[in-house]
C-alpha cells in the first residue's frame, strides 16, 4: 500500500508538471494560475501545494528535469581526473543542441524560459533561483576550462574566470535567438560547428588572456 501511494504521488507530480508545461507555454507564466494548472492536471490546488511551494518552485522544476540527461556529461568535465575535459564539455555543448533541436519537451521547456517567463513581483523567488544557477554554472565552467588547462588542451595563460562568461553568454544567446527565430541557423546540422567555434575563441582570443 505504501509503494503503490508513493507511485500515485510522482504520478500526480508528473502530471502537474505536465500540465504546468502545457499551461505555459500557451499562455505564458504570468498569465497562468495555478488554477488553471489544476484544472489541465484534473487535480486540486490542494495538490498542487502539495508538491510544489508556488509557482516558482514548479517552473524550477521543470528546469530541473532538464539538467538530468547531461550530468554524466557534465560531472566528467569537472573532475580533475578526467582526461579529456575539453571533449567533455563539447559533447556536452553538441548534446544540448541536439536534445533542444529535436526533442520537442526539451524544447518547449526552454522556450517557456527564455521567452515565456516574465519575473513579475510573484516570480521574484525564480529570479533569485536563476541569478544563483547562472552565477553556479559560470563557476562549473570556469572549473572545467582549468581542468582543460591542466590537461594542456587550452593555453596556459587563458583567464579561466573571463572565458567563462564569455562562453555561457555565447551558448544562452545562440539557444535564445535559435528559438526565438528557428529558421535563422540550423542548431542541429550547424551543432559541432557553433560548438567548436567557441572552443576556438578559447584558444586563440588574446583578449581571454591573462
Amino acid at each position: 500500500m505504501a509503494r503503490r501511494t508513493k507511485e500515485e504521488a510522482r504520478e500526480t507530480r508528473l502530471k502537474i508538471l505536465d500540465a504546468a508545461e502545457s499551461a505555459f507555454y500557451e499562455r505564458g507564466v504570468a498569465r497562468t494560475t495555478l488554477a488553471d494548472i489544476a484544472a489541465l492536471a484534473g487535480v486540486t490546488r490542494g495538490a498542487i501545494y502539495w508538491h510544489f511551494s508556488n509557482k516558482a518552485d514548479l517552473v524550477q522544476a521543470m528546469l530541473d528535469s532538464l539538467h538530468e540527461p547531461l550530468d554524466d556529461l557534465a560531472k566528467a568535465s569537472e573532475s580533475e581526473d578526467e582526461l579529456d575535459p575539453l571533449g567533455c564539455m563539447r559533447q556536452l555543448l553538441i548534446t544540448l543542441f541536439h536534445q533542444v533541436a529535436l526533442e520537442p519537451k526539451i524544447r518547449r521547456i526552454n522556450e517557456i524560459i527564455f521567452h515565456k517567463c516574465e519575473f513579475t513581483d510573484e516570480m521574484c523567488d525564480l529570479r533569485r533561483q536563476r541569478q544563483t544557477a547562472s552565477l553556479d554554472c559560470n563557476g562549473r565552467i570556469e572549473l572545467t576550462l582549468r581542468n582543460a588547462v591542466h590537461r594542456g588542451q587550452l593555453p596556459e595563460n587563458l583567464n579561466t574566470v573571463r572565458a567563462a562568461i564569455c562562453l555561457h553568454a555565447y551558448i544562452h544567446g545562440l539557444l535564445g535567438q535559435w528559438l526565438l527565430v528557428p529558421d535563422s541557423f540550423g542548431l542541429h546540422s550547424e551543432s559541432e560547428a557553433l560548438v567548436d567555434a567557441a572552443l576556438s575563441m578559447l584558444r586563440m582570443s588574446p583578449s581571454l588572456r591573462d
